[in-house]
């Protein structure tokens, strides 16, 4: 599958997004430990402002106006409105920066990550999903279509850790069962999740599938729930209190001193 734009229309759809995608204290952990001393952060991609750290100093920046205005309702600094692939800043003007669950938007991922790098001195914070590990999850076998959108969105591991120049970590993220950020993997115990619309609208891949795919997919996995098929063959996700499955925290520090 290919997807000439990667890119989803969050000033069209995403007007309920921070009510269903929000920092999860477990998860925003990692972040803050990647960050280590920073002072200065840098957040591209930034959204409503989930995982920016309260006790630094943060510039956002946002290309979607309805989530800078999401934003401001949520008390988070206001956002720059500019691109990953074009940031308006001079060369390592940052401590570190950061770019959460965001890169599969950017239509120029290369050029994307190479600006982070640009702009920063020290450490670089990618969180996302490996591709390479989305059918480890149960909902490849109810959402098949879906998830070939996500496999066609997300960049490898490998290429995210060129593009920043290499010398990264790799941290898989285990997910608690009560996550409170809204993606696909944070519902695996779940599953009547996937049965409201406002929960798919925070997800975006479901914008990408062809129309009346979506209701067909739902309506399998409502079938499956309602004759507790889905329970005979995953019910022990109900009460597994983690899942560690593609959520990724790449970690990129500079070779060299700068």
């Amino acid at each position: 599958m290919k997807i000439e734009n990667p890119a989803f229309d969050y000033d069209k759809l995403g007007q309920k997004y921070s009510g269903y995608r929000q920092t999860d204290t477990r998860i925003a952990k990692y972040v803050s430990d990647a960050l280590a001393d920073a002072i200065t952060i840098l957040n591209v991609g930034a959204g409503t402002g989930s995982y920016e750290p309260i006790d630094r100093y943060v510039v956002a920046v946002e290309p979607s106006i309805v989530m800078r205005s999401q934003r401001l309702e949520n008390g988070k600094i206001p956002a720059i409105n500019a691109k990953a692939d074009n940031l308006p800043f001079d060369d390592n003007s940052f401590d570190a920066s950061m770019a959460m669950i965001t890169v599969h938007h950017w239509p120029d991922i290369n050029k994307g990550l190479k600006e982070l790098r640009r702009v920063t001195k020290g450490q670089v914070i990618i969180m996302t999903f490996d591709p390479a590990e989305l059918d480890n999850f149960w909902n490849v076998h109810y959402f098949p279509e879906l998830i070939e959108v996500e496999k066609a969105r997300y960049p490898t591991i490998d290429f995210i850790k060129n593009s920043l120049g290499g010398n990264c970590e790799v941290v898989a993220i285990p997910i608690p069962l009560d996550c409170v950020d809204g993606f696909q993997e944070a519902f695996y115990g779940r599953p009547e999740a996937f049965l409201e619309k406002e929960v798919r609208l925070s997800q975006s891949a479901w914008g990408f599938l062809p129309k009346g795919v979506e209701e067909k997919l739902v309506q399998s996995l409502q079938d499956d729930l309602q004759s507790g098929e889905w329970d005979k063959k995953y019910g022990h996700f109900r009460t597994q209190p983690t899942f560690t499955c593609a959520l990724r925290l790449i970690i990129s520090r500079p070779a060299t001193n700068k």
